[in-house]
């Protein structure tokens, strides 16, 4: 992922000389950077809850990313040999990054489920 976001900001560095592309090259530097930024919080969380929260905004920002490298793509704004690599790449982290949300989802399901059942038996236990 950090890879990934030093890429996107190299890819950055001319946009921002030329006025008609800084916005851009703003938009994709945050979302790119923050996708890296985001996943490495994601991998410290203390419970997966907060792992799905974090996964979830590192998946919006790559999907973000995603859309402003096909607007550089469309629009020219750079040589399509940078971009087509970096948009590849970004489809990859979106597609791990949502398999992976979707997992630790089921996991917290699967768990809860678990749960319910054990208060459930221990009520029952208690009360014969």
């Amino acid at each position: 992922m950090t890879a990934f976001a030093v890429d996107i900001v190299l890819l950055c560095d001319p946009l921002w000389l030329r006025p008609n592309s800084r916005n851009i090259a703003d938009q994709l530097s945050r979302s790119g950077t923050s996708t890296a930024s985001n996943y490495r919080v994601a991998s410290r969380a203390r419970s997966r809850r907060e792992f799905i929260s974090k996964i979830s905004i590192a998946l919006e920002e790559a999907d973000e990313s995603l859309g402003w490298l096909e607007v550089l793509l469309g629009t020219q704004k750079a040589p399509p040999e940078q971009v087509l690599p970096l948009l590849k790449e970004c489809e990859e982290l979106v597609a791990i990054l949502s398999s992976s949300r979707t997992t630790a989802i089921s996991r917290l399901r699967e768990q809860q489920e678990l749960q319910n059942k054990q208060k459930g038996s221990r009520r029952t236990a208690l009360n014969p």
